[in-house]
C-alpha cells in the first residue's frame, strides 16, 4: 500500500523532532555542593578579580593630563558648567550599589514562589552579578584612561589664577593649564576628573534593565498573547527607577548629561549581553526564561518546544501550563524543512 506523500512528510518530520530532541538533550548530573563549586569556581573568581580591578583603578590618580581654560581675556569664565559645587549625592554610591542588586533579586526570588527552581535563581543571580560587576570595571577603566570633568571641577580644584595673569598658560593665547595649578584636596581632584562615564547610571541600567528582560521572560509579558496591562507596567517600572537614579545625578552636579548617557548604555549592553548569556533568548517568548546548560553541556540547548513541559515561567497563560506553544514565523525548529 502507497503511503500518501503528505502523510509520508509528517512522519519523517515527527521522526526526526524525536531524534534530535533524543540525540542533544544533555543529561544533567545531580547538582550537589561538590559539583556546584566544581562547574562555577572560575566565574565566582573572575568576579572578584573584576571587583579588585575595579576597587583598585577608581583609586588611581587619572592618567590623562586634561588641560582646561579659565578665564577669556576679559576675566569671563570660559566653562561655567564646571564651576557648581560640590555637593552630596542624592542617592549615594553605597545605596545606589546596593538597590542595584536588591531591587532585582526580590523579583526573582518572588518567581520562585510559581518557579521553585534552584536552578533559575542561580542562573539569574549570577547573569545579575556578571551585569553589575563586568559594567562596573568597564566604566571604572575607562574613566581611569579617559575620564572628564564633573560639574563641580574648578570648585574641587581651587586653581591659583585670576583674570589678571591669564596668558601664562599653554595653548593660543596662553589660555589653558592643567590641574599644576590647583589647589585644592588632591583626591577630591582626581575624582573632579573622573566624570565620564556615570558609575550610579551603569549600575542602574545594568540592573534594572536586566530585571525588566527577567520579568518578561518569566511573566511572558511580550508573548503569544495578550496579558493583563498590570504586566505591561511592572516591565517598564525598573527602566523608569534606573532613569531616576541616573537623572539625579545633573541635579546634584556630579555628572554631565553626556556622562548620564554613556553610563546608561554600559549599563544596558550589559543588561542585554549578562541576560543572553545565562538565558536561552532574550525576546523568543518560548525560550527566553529557560536557563542555559552549564553542567554536562556539551551539545548545548537543543531549542526544541518540548523543554516547556519542564521548564516552567510564571505565567499560566499561553500554553505554558498545558503544552500548547506553537513556533513562530520562520521558526526553524518547530517547522523544520523537508
Amino acid at each position: 500500500m502507497k503511503v500518501p506523500r503528505n502523510d509520508l512528510i509528517a512522519m519523517e518530520q515527527s521522526t526526526m523532532n524525536v531524534q534530535q530532541r533524543t540525540m542533544y538533550r544533555p543529561q544533567q548530573d545531580v547538582l550537589t555542593f561538590r559539583i556546584y563549586i566544581r562547574t562555577f569556581w572560575m566565574d565566582y573568581l573572575v568576579l572578584v578579580i573584576l571587583g579588585i580591578i575595579g576597587i583598585e583603578a577608581n583609586m588611581l590618580r587619572p592618567i590623562p593630563n586634561r588641560l582646561f581654560p579659565i578665564y577669556f581675556r576679559n576675566g569671563e569664565i570660559v566653562n561655567p558648567e564646571f564651576t557648581y559645587p560640590l555637593e552630596k549625592n542624592i542617592i549615594p554610591t553605597w545605596l545606589s550599589g546596593l538597590l542595584a542588586f536588591l531591587i532585582p533579586f526580590i523579583f526573582i526570588m518572588l518567581m520562585q514562589i510559581r518557579i521553585r527552581s534552584f536552578n533559575d535563581v542561580n542562573a539569574a543571580t549570577m547573569g545579575l552579578l556578571y551585569a553589575i560587576v563586568s559594567g562596573a570595571a568597564f566604566q571604572v577603566l575607562i574613566k581611569w584612561l579617559i575620564g572628564g570633568f564633573r560639574p563641580h571641577f574648578l570648585s574641587v580644584c581651587k586653581p591659583n589664577i585670576n583674570a589678571a595673569s591669564i596668558g601664562k598658560g599653554k595653548g593660543f593665547d596662553g589660555l589653558l593649564f592643567d590641574r599644576s595649578i590647583c589647589t585644592g584636596n588632591e583626591k577630591d581632584i582626581n575624582f573632579a576628573l573622573q566624570s565620564m562615564p556615570s558609575g550610579h547610571s551603569t549600575a542602574a541600567f545594568a540592573s534594572l534593565v536586566y530585571c525588566s528582560l527577567y520579568l518578561n521572560a518569566k511573566l511572558k509579558i511580550f508573548a503569544n498573547y495578550r496579558p493583563q496591562y498590570w504586566k505591561f507596567v511592572l516591565f517598564y517600572a525598573p527602566l523608569l527607577g534606573a532613569v531616576l537614579i541616573a537623572a539625579s545625578l545633573t541635579i546634584d552636579h556630579y555628572h554631565n548629561w553626556y556622562d548620564v548617557l554613556a553610563g546608561s548604555i554600559i549599563g544596558t549592553m550589559f543588561a542585554f549581553g549578562s541576560y543572553r548569556f545565562q538565558y536561552a533568548s532574550v525576546w523568543d517568548y518560548r525560550f527566553n526564561h529557560i536557563p542555559l546548560p552549564r553542567v554536562d553541556a556539551e551539545h548545548g540547548f537543543d531549542y526544541h518546544l518540548d523543554h516547556l513541559e519542564e521548564s516552567l515561567s510564571g505565567s499560566r497563560k499561553g500554553g505554558w501550563r498545558n503544552g500548547q506553544i506553537h513556533g513562530a514565523p520562520f521558526d526553524a525548529t518547530a517547522t523544520l524543512p523537508i
